[in-house]
């Protein structure tokens, strides 16, 4: 009986968000995105800060969408705590800086203080990264708090013992062979009305939604959740950085890792189409098997996903239901998706895609490809 409840009061609440809530239009993510950029790139600290690096040497960590609450039933974090905390001390250890890309607290559902409380050993981390000037904290729409309530920024202001700076937005900028690389480092709701401050929204997650959460014990983050606003997404993410030059976007928000402009389905289906053409028969059966796994979890496939430049990324979540989190690397002169795991009480890191910024900016260097005027999705196979 509580299984039957439970499923359909998941489809009532997914049909209630979907229908009342407003959804990113292309028109204002575009202006959103352009904005802050342009600030950022003028110097407007109150929007963002330039930062340069070698990009041999420059070593960053980029996590998105922690969602840490007050561990209780709406916590959506705390499976996933061990290897969080675990990947911290690799990074702080390895000299990388950190960049919170947003939503790192659910401030929808809990007042920061009873986060506070609860997550004490992730502050604590972000304190040791803070004082060696090596955090830099964005923020998300379910952490705007950070930067626009008063309460909270006095909060702030006594854990680090400072007045941290909060941005919407991080440039990291290299040259490589004397062409300048941008990196644009945003949370990704902007000009998302459902995210950017709707009425709606809000008041669903934290009257409605994160009770039934804590009564029905549902975690919606998984890659079926929402499936059409994550490709709407990472659609306008994808068509606003290719419109740029020399630019790579990084975003959250979807909780969906996205490498080189493509999801993972995107990129196996690539995989196969190049085994095949190689002849390499092994690869071929061991990415349809993949295939088979995966295709379940994603609705669409971009219809020109051959053609992508590889101008976005998302850095996927730390908040999944079965521990994992993923993230963005920037390291040796790469740049990596990352997987952190922590199967058997042994947290453990793993390189799922791997580029050269120098491949990479000769890619995003290129002339632009024209969009198509027609659907850019179709059904996955």
């Amino acid at each position: 009986m509580l299984l039957w409840v439970r499923q359909n009061l998941f489809k009532i609440v997914l049909w209630a968000s979907n229908r009342f809530a407003s959804r990113p239009e292309k028109n204002a993510v575009f202006e959103s995105l352009s904005k802050l950029h342009e600030a950022i790139g003028s110097n407007k600290e109150s929007k963002g800060i330039v930062i340069p690096f070698a990009a041999a040497t420059g070593r960053f960590v980029i996590f998105s969408d922690q969602h840490k609450g007050a561990k209780n039933g709406a916590d959506d974090f705390m499976l996933c705590e061990p290897a969080y905390l675990a990947a911290l001390d690799h990074y702080f250890e390895n000299d990388f800086h950190f960049v919170s890309l947003g939503d790192s607290e659910e401030l929808w559902e809990n007042r920061l203080s009873s986060v506070l409380k609860k997550q004490q050993p992730s502050f604590d981390r972000y304190r040791r990264f803070a004082a060696a000037n090596r955090l830099y904290k964005t923020i998300g729409n379910h952490d705007l708090d950070w930067k626009n309530n008063p309460l909270t920024m006095a909060q702030v202001r006594l854990i680090f013992k400072t007045s941290l700076c909060i941005y919407d937005g991080i440039l990291l900028q290299t040259e490589i062979k004397g062409n300048r690389l941008s990196i644009f480092c945003t949370h990704g709701h902007q000009g998302d009305k459902a995210s950017d401050g709707n009425w709606f929204s809000k008041f669903f997650v934290s009257k409605i939604w994160a009770p039934l959460q804590i009564l029905l014990k549902i975690n919606p983050n998984t890659p079926a959740y929402d499936a059409q606003l994550k490709t709407l997404h990472n659609r306008l993410m994808y068509e606003w950085s290719n419109e740029q030059q020399n630019l790579l976007l990084i975003t959250g928000h979807t909780h969906q890792p996205v490498f080189e402009s493509l999801t993972h389905i995107e990129r196996l289906y690539r995989q196969l189409l190049l085994a095949k053409a190689g002849g390499d028969e092994k690869t071929a059966a061991e990415t349809e098997v993949e295939i088979q796994k995966r295709k379940f979890e994603y609705s669409h496939v971009s219809s020109d996903y051959l053609n992508m430049r590889p101008s976005y990324f998302n850095s996927g979540c730390c908040c999944n239901n079965d521990g994992d989190i993923t993230g963005i690397e920037i390291e040796d002169g790469c740049l990596r998706l990352v997987k952190w795991t922590s199967k058997a009480g042994h947290p453990h890191r793993e390189v799922l895609e791997e580029e050269t910024l120098e491949v990479l900016l000769q890619a995003v260097a290129a002339k632009p490809i024209p969009e198509k005027n027609n659907a850019a999705e179709s059904s996955a196979m």
